[in-house]
């Protein structure tokens, strides 16, 4: 499998292009390579999605800057492989970008092109897209889980098979658009458009409205669903599922649902990336001494090595046992900080034996001032 193109090398930009310069860049590759004027021509769609799927990154400001930060790796919970924003028809990409190529309904430079101006956008409204916060432990992170959730969302109403109208009433055409499902205003050149605050966008009203939904088409239910989370997602990071948010009105598709990713505090591990941070108490003599010593990890103990004469604040690598990558079968480090543990009660023969300890220090050389014995400690 061939590996992914940089998005940015994609749309033809420099990485600090502004997001006016990407929706140029991408309005501009959309109309060239769009299917619908290279029929049969395989390469102009593979460019066509290459360049929706970049743009669907760099063109939201938190998936850009995931991009910018871990590259692909970082923004493969977008649904990759062509999950970008993807345009039916020219008509769609001219929707997507606004009235710009000339106002009302006929014309403009784009219009004398394609023939016939755009018209507006028809048809039963999409289902609404859902959020919710999935909020995972480090050890699920790490090992990747399934984890079965409970929402709230638009179903059909099954009385009335989402029309809204009552024992069999049919919608009729709303008043105020005429059916279009949205309105217009002229502003001198321009022309901009809007859902029909009458109809909400769908062209019909009710007049004798179901008794169940009150003419809505949808009740709002409980639904369980099962989440795949792959190992190593990070905070931030969004998993969809593909249809199943809101119902639609009748003929149309459900909007999506995503999960955003949550870490939750962890009582003894911080992650930093990959890695993963730790500190572990030693006693005076474990320091002065060396010994080896339990560490908790992600996935059980392992032993580690402290040489004689460790210094407080020092920090071990230990290869390989920070969290697992995404996308990757490489996992990140756990870095151990050690400090001194100072005890709180000491016997008598404890006490006895560190005054024992101190003298003995002083007796192998001069004394020295704090600010002396502070200075050959950093230089050391």
């Amino acid at each position: 499998m061939s590996e992914k193109r940089d998005y940015y090398e994609v749309l033809g930009v420099e990485r600090g292009a502004s997001a006016e310069d990407l929706k140029k860049a991408y309005r501009k590759l959309a109309l060239q390579y769009h299917p619908d004027r290279n029929p049969d021509d395989a390469s102009a769609e593979a460019k066509f999605k290459e360049a929706a799927e970049a743009y669907d990154v760099l063109g939201d400001e938190q998936k850009r800057a995931r991009y910018d930060q871990f590259g692909h790796a970082g923004v493969g919970m977008g649904g990759g492989g062509g999950g970008g924003r993807q345009f039916s028809n020219l008509e769609d990409i001219f929707e997507a970008f606004g009235d710009i190529f000339g106002g009302g309904g006929g014309g403009g430079f784009f219009g004398d092109i394609f023939g016939g101006g755009r018209r507006q956008r028809r048809g039963p409204a999409p289902g609404r897209d859902l959020k919710i916060v999935l909020e995972l432990t480090l050890e699920e992170i790490d090992s990747g889980v399934e984890r079965t959730i409970t929402i709230k969302r638009r179903e059909t109403c099954e009385t009335c098979s989402g029309t809204g109208g009552k024992d069999g009433s049919k919608p009729v055409a709303c008043a105020t658009c005429k059916g279009a499902g949205r309105v217009q205003r002229q502003q001198g050149f321009f022309a901009m458009a809007s859902p029909c605050p009458t109809c909400r966008g769908a062209g019909t009203t009710i007049e004798d409205p179901c008794d169940e939904c009150g003419g809505n088409g949808g009740v709002t239910r409980p639904t369980e669903l099962t989440v795949n989370v792959p190992a190593g997602v990070e905070e931030g990071m969004r998993i969809r599922l593909a249809g199943e948010g809101d119902s639609g009105a009748p003929g149309a598709p459900r909007g999506d649902l995503y999960c955003v990713i949550s870490e939750t505090e962890h009582a003894i591990f911080q992650r930093s990336g990959p890695d993963v941070l730790t500190e572990v108490p030693l006693s005076f003599r474990q320091l002065a001494l060396g010994d080896k010593v339990e560490i908790p990890t992600l996935r059980g103990s392992v032993e580690m090595n402290v040489p004689a004469g460790t210094q407080p604040g020092r920090v071990f690598r230990l290869r390989g046992q920070g969290m697992t990558q995404l996308e990757r079968s490489t996992r990140g480090d756990q870095l151990v900080r050690v400090f001194v543990e100072v005890p709180t009660k000491l016997t008598d023969r404890q006490k006895e034996l560190l005054r024992e300890f101190d003298d003995i220090e002083g007796e192998k050389g001069e004394s020295k001032s704090l600010f002396e014995k502070i200075t050959d400690y950093f230089a050391s």
